[in-house]
């Protein structure tokens, strides 16, 4: 019984190191008003008609506190990065100089702040009920198990 009550335990403490994980790589997304190349996480870009991640055709790097510099791999990416950036609605404007694709991050508007804190109220109400219901998976389990 004990054995089985633990297991119970094991899953459910994993199952809520997922969810703050989760937030965390959510949270990390967040434009703050500094460069951070967490910004590009979730940016795919396709790559012979597979879409992969932005990290994986072009070297990622902060020149300063304000620019990101992307440097694909092969020139050809370039108009698919920009394009990729583009749609994935960041607020960004990515600048094309034919090797290198700059990204000047501008300071926060007022709209665009209150915009964050909208999205980031969501992530963490989106790990507050992930939190809830593996807490009553593991109550419903522990009833089954008495």
């Amino acid at each position: 019984m004990s054995s089985e009550i633990d297991s119970i335990f094991s899953k459910a403490h994993e199952e809520l190191d997922r969810a703050l994980d989760h937030l965390r790589k959510e949270l990390t997304k967040v434009r703050t008003g500094k460069a951070s190349t967490a910004i590009l996480d979730g940016i795919m870009v396709n790559y012979y008609g597979a879409p992969v991640p932005v990290s994986q055709v072009a070297n990622i790097s902060v020149s300063d506190t304000r620019t990101i510099n992307i440097q694909p791999w092969e020139k050809k990416m370039i108009q698919e990065i920009e394009h990729a950036i583009f749609a994935a609605n960041l607020g960004l404007t990515p600048q094309n100089d034919g090797e290198l694709i700059r990204i000047s991050i501008p300071p926060l508007t007022e709209e665009r702040r209150k915009e964050f804190v909208k999205q980031v109220k969501h992530y963490g109400e989106e790990a507050r009920v992930s939190i809830r219901t593996s807490r009553h998976k593991v109550l419903d389990s522990i009833k089954r198990e008495q």
